[in-house]
């Protein structure tokens, strides 16, 4: 692959830009000074520097972000804060984007990556990647509500909701656990309108069997392997396991 043709799809520069700074001495491979955009690299084998920073060989970049609330996650939203504001330039690339969406007012575990064909698999309803979320009550959880998700909510609209499970987390009134198994527009929010109830704040804490890591401050992110992906398509997080997690750090 040729030098500027690498880090073009691995940064957000223009090929013109990197040229420049490839002229310019911008640019190591194997800690030497490179000046030719047109040199033949090897990305997995050969330690690429750009302004004296790792530019990764890896095929794909997975990112995973701890949103906070105020940050939407398209790239054009005039006006708006993006999440892609939260993650470093040297973790930037042309195709980044996020895995599913969560709204501006919704936190936690977001994933963004290149790799098209792990984000359909993981918000493909079919692939059944279980989506885990937190979620605080205006009024008090009812006891015909797990019923109701386990049942598959119709909402306002009509869309109906594939069987899902919820329960109130142990020592709260309000505070719910989620379990989704596929990502409509807003659909924890709509599925307890249509039981008479309004979300006040909603988490997403874990994908598969990859939880939020605890020690992730909200807005920060950091870069995920290989092995956290296969959490995410071939792990499973019990639903009874994570209540009890919870039970135990809310009480």
């Amino acid at each position: 692959m040729r030098l500027d043709q690498f880090l073009s799809a691995r940064t957000m520069y223009t090929r013109r830009q990197l040229r420049q700074m490839i002229q310019n001495g911008a640019v190591t491979v194997d800690d030497i000074v490179v000046r030719q955009a047109g040199q033949t690299i090897q990305p997995q084998r050969q330690r690429i520097c750009l302004e004296g920073k790792h530019v990764p060989g890896d095929t794909y970049l997975y990112i995973l972000l701890n949103k906070p609330r105020g940050y939407v996650c398209s790239a054009h939203e005039p006006g708006q804060h993006i999440v892609f504001e939260l993650i470093p330039p040297e973790l930037m690339r042309k195709d980044l984007q996020p895995v599913g969406r969560l709204d501006k007012d919704s936190t936690g575990m977001l994933l963004l990556t290149d790799d098209g064909q792990l984000s359909h698999q993981i918000t493909a309803a079919r692939s059944h990647a279980e989506k885990y979320y937190v979620i605080e009550l205006a009024r008090p959880w009812e006891s015909f509500y797990a019923q109701r998700f386990a049942d598959g909510i119709t909402l306002a609209d009509g869309a109906h909701c594939i069987p899902a499970k919820a329960a109130c987390i142990p020592g709260t009134e309000n505070k719910v656990l989620v379990q989704l198994h596929e990502g409509k527009y807003h659909q924890v929010r709509r599925m307890m309108a249509a039981l008479g109830n309004h979300v006040q704040s909603l988490q997403r804490i874990a994908i598969g069997g990859l939880i939020l890591p605890p020690d992730l401050p909200c807005g920060a992110c950091r870069r995920l392997g290989d092995e956290d992906i296969q959490k995410i398509l071939k792990s499973r997080s019990d639903f009874a396991t994570m209540l009890q997690i919870l039970k135990k750090s809310s009480s």
